[in-house]
């Protein structure tokens, strides 16, 4: 099982974005009505704190192998290596190059209308990284803060997670 997480706070960014494109779930007029449901835990398909430590009940297990969406955007060749590996799949370098160049975010947008339909342009929207900075209060950033020291900084996810919550924020 490959289990890709990524910043909450991008989480949260996303999902808002992404709630507001999708006719079949809410939408939200406001960035800080979204975030007062999303801490709330009232948005649909839960709570992704408390999704993380569902998962970290199996971070150790050997045929489990998690990766931040912040890793693969930094490093796409050596996350792709390594999931690769993980899944005993043998690349030539020639194959390790497409794969990246296939997988690009900007590849997956380019092709989004084939291989997504009229989702594509909801569900590829910037793929980046810390764009919650455009979102976020200073108060909210805390409180994401406080709810991620709650309820996952200690575990296995929480201690991968951080470096990006934190120190790339």
């Amino acid at each position: 099982i490959l289990l890709l997480i990524r910043n909450p706070k991008d989480v949260a960014t996303s999902y808002y974005h992404f709630s507001n494109g999708v006719a079949t779930v809410p939408s939200y007029e406001t960035w800080d009505d979204f975030f007062t449901d999303f801490m709330a835990k009232k948005t649909a398909w839960g709570c992704y704190l408390e999704y993380l430590s569902e998962w970290n009940k199996y971070a150790d297990k050997e045929d489990i192998m998690t990766i931040t969406y912040e890793e693969v955007k930094e490093n796409p060749a050596l996350s792709v290596k390594n999931i690769a590996t993980f899944f005993g799949i043998p690349l030539t370098e020639e194959q390790l190059q497409v794969v990246v160049e296939r997988s690009s975010f900007q590849s997956m947008k380019k092709n989004s209308d084939k291989t997504h339909g009229s989702l594509g342009n909801i569900l590829f929207r910037k793929g980046g990284v810390s764009d919650w900075k455009n979102l976020f209060t200073e108060d909210q950033s805390k409180k994401m803060d406080k709810a991620f020291e709650e309820h996952i900084a200690g575990t296995k996810l929480g201690k991968k997670l951080k470096y990006y919550l934190y120190c790339k924020a």
